[in-house]
């Protein structure tokens, strides 16, 4: 597989994109003429630094309103394609993008357009180049790659062919299926760019909210089986328009590119296995059973504090490790590992974090295999040294920094926590609060970072995202979704905070990144765990009196329950499928809170209607309890 991506794509000067597209594993870019303009370099120098960086340049883009132009603007415009033929010479690249004309004076008729490409075509060919012509999708006259490609079939001409582009074909809901007639000798070069599902102008809405393969709402893997069925085994170019891109980190937004043309080509070849483009081999996404543990990094002076809420909690300590200050607390299927190792990367989260959730284990289908797959993808692979008679985990790293951990039920990894772990006595009158399993991980991340998790999360794990949900919070909006699997064995909510006053945006301020900010867990009676808890000591979240008067009238419900409800401070939804009820901790240190969850029938979603009560109650509570701040 061949990979490209236009330096519009991304944020910084030229010199810095340059750096960030080879550092991401890039084998070619796209040179975006403005960003050719803006810099002081000669094009035989600029074409150097390309080739410094082990890439080629794959296109020259764009030169616009060319087809079908009266006179004198036709002659003007083979004048001005020889000066760029000029350029491209001493860039090094041979192939020069044409867009479809949307100047109003242009004039109509498939003849007179393909009469036009195909002079040029004769004149590129004398210089050893060739000119690719596109649709735009908002195009006066060739808005479709159908009739793009009819221009270039009359045409005629070796040294002319079509590109193709998702984004244009996706936009206007062409079948792309009448892509596979295309012969792939004609395809020039196909560039990819996904984007969310929005209804506005076809202009405005390329310009600014495309992204990643993947990060968005169009088929474009089935843009690309319909590429792939040509015999199609040239470059795959990603051409990105994104006001947030522009300001984000080129060599993230690089990387998060390279890997969504890598997970794109996967998807693809696993439908269509006899595809001309080689990819790198790499296992299936991995398919998680449940999350196995949370691990959390705290202090000696900070630890009576954090077992105070697991103790209240309904957790017991039941195992110790053998050579480290890493302690166990279980209660159901739930794990929880509390590490006050003053070495290794755990002491150094809680340096810069604070005590925080800092690790994740997932139990997947096998560990082997997902790692690898995590890696084929730009992952980071995350790895201490192990001492005698300890299991190296397969890790990464994950968001903030934080480490991801698979484990499987092979002898090592399904055996850790007997073989590294020493039992202890658990009292006999210990009572559980009645929680059964992690319901969901809740992380919060800047806005900025949100696309890049969904995509990293996506792409290594069986799991998929679903539409994102605005939360109201009083001080502005926070951006949520979720990745999930079909049978709710993972389930991650991401929050992407826009601005720091949110909850939210308070939470990675304080935390110094992004990070864990809450755990969900599951109980079966969530009244009878309501109870318990209180018995134990857990204060729940004080919610308003008058959010039960509310919900009691928008949903029926029997006064009984909304007591119920109310004198446990226990929060109410349902939908079509089922019911949702929630239960939460106040704040403790800068953010971070416990919540707990029981759902009845098909109740799949995350009570987000409620989202802005419990965020109203959460900062009244936000520093008085629980972990110390930093």
């Amino acid at each position: 597989m061949k990979t490209s991506i236009a330096t519009v794509s991304i944020s910084g000067d030229f010199e810095g994109k340059l750096a960030a597209i080879a550092g991401a594993g890039f084998d070619a870019i796209e040179i975006f003429e403005n960003d050719f303009l803006a810099f002081d370099g000669s094009p035989a120098e600029v074409g150097r630094m390309v080739r410094d960086r082990g890439l080629v340049v794959s296109l020259f883009q764009p030169f616009r309103d060319f087809e079908g132009m009266p006179e004198p603007f036709r002659t003007r415009n083979f004048d001005r394609a020889e000066r760029k033929f000029d350029l491209m010479g001493e860039l090094g690249t041979d192939l020069m993008l044409i867009c479809s004309n949307v100047s109003q004076v242009s004039l109509g008729g498939i003849d007179r357009a393909a009469a036009d490409l195909r002079e040029l075509g004769e004149r590129a060919a004398r210089r050893g180049l060739r000119i690719g012509f596109e649709a735009l999708a908002w195009g006066r006259h060739i808005n479709d790659h159908r009739d793009a490609w009819e221009i270039v079939r009359r045409a005629d001409h070796a040294n002319v062919g079509i590109i193709l582009d998702s984004f244009h074909t996706l936009a206007r809901k062409i079948d792309v299926n009448s892509i596979r007639a295309i012969p792939s000798e004609k395809i020039f070069i196909v560039q990819l760019a996904d984007a969310p599902m929005i209804d506005m102008d076809l202009l405005y809405w390329s310009r600014h909210f495309r992204n990643m393969p993947g990060e968005g709402d169009l088929p474009v893997t089935d843009f690309m089986r319909a590429v792939a069925a040509t015999g199609y085994d040239g470059y795959l170019s990603l051409e990105i328009f994104n006001d947030q891109f522009r300001g984000g980190s080129a060599p993230a937004i690089s990387v998060d590119g390279h890997r969504s043309l890598v997970y794109l080509m996967d998807q693809v070849k696993r439908v269509e296995p006899d595809i001309a483009i080689e990819l790198p081999e790499m296992p299936p996404r991995a398919a998680v059973e449940t999350v196995a543990f949370v691990e959390f990094a705290t202090s000696a002076s900070e630890l009576p504090e954090l077992e105070q809420l697991l103790t209240s909690l309904g957790f017991d300590k039941t195992a110790r490790h053998k050579t480290k200050d890493v302690a166990l607390y279980r209660q159901g299927d739930i794990v929880l590992v509390i590490n006050t190792d003053d070495r290794g990367f755990s002491s150094s989260s809680h340096l810069v974090h604070g005590t925080n959730a800092y690790a994740i284990g997932l139990r997947v289908d096998n560990a082997a295999a997902a790692l690898k797959r995590a890696i084929a993808l730009g992952a980071e692979p995350f790895e201490e040294p192990v001492g005698p008679g300890e299991t190296a985990l397969p890790g990464i790293r994950g968001i903030g920094g934080s480490v991801i951990y698979f484990l499987d039920d092979g002898e090592a990894l399904g055996q850790i926590w007997e073989t590294e772990f020493e039992a202890l006595p658990v009292q006999a009158a210990s009572v559980t609060a009645g929680l059964t399993r992690i319901d969901h991980v809740a992380q919060t991340v800047s806005f900025d970072e949100l696309l890049t998790w969904l995509l990293f999360y996506t792409s290594i794990l069986d799991a998929h995202k679903t539409p994102m949900v605005d939360i109201i919070d009083p001080a502005g909006v926070v951006r949520s979704q979720v990745v999930e699997n079909d049978t709710g064995t993972l389930r991650i909510t991401l929050n992407g905070a826009e601005n720091r006053n949110t909850l939210a945006g308070h939470f990675i301020a304080e935390n110094f990144g992004s990070g864990t900010q809450h755990l969900a867990f599951a109980t079966q009676d969530i009244f009878a765990t309501a109870d318990a808890l209180k018995d134990r000591g857990f204060v729940s979240l004080s919610i308003s009196p008058n959010y039960y008067d509310d919900v009691e009238a928008r949903f029926g419900l029997d006064p009984d329950l909304t007591e119920a409800l109310k004198s446990r401070n226990i929060l109410y939804d349902c939908d079509d499928h089922g019911e949702y009820f929630q239960l939460y901790s106040p704040s403790y240190g800068e953010g971070f809170f416990i919540e707990i969850v029981e759902r009845r029938g098909g109740y799949r979603g995350y009570g987000a209607a409620n989202a802005i009560f419990r965020i109203a109650a959460l900062r009244k509570h936000l520093r008085p309890v629980g972990m110390p701040s930093k």
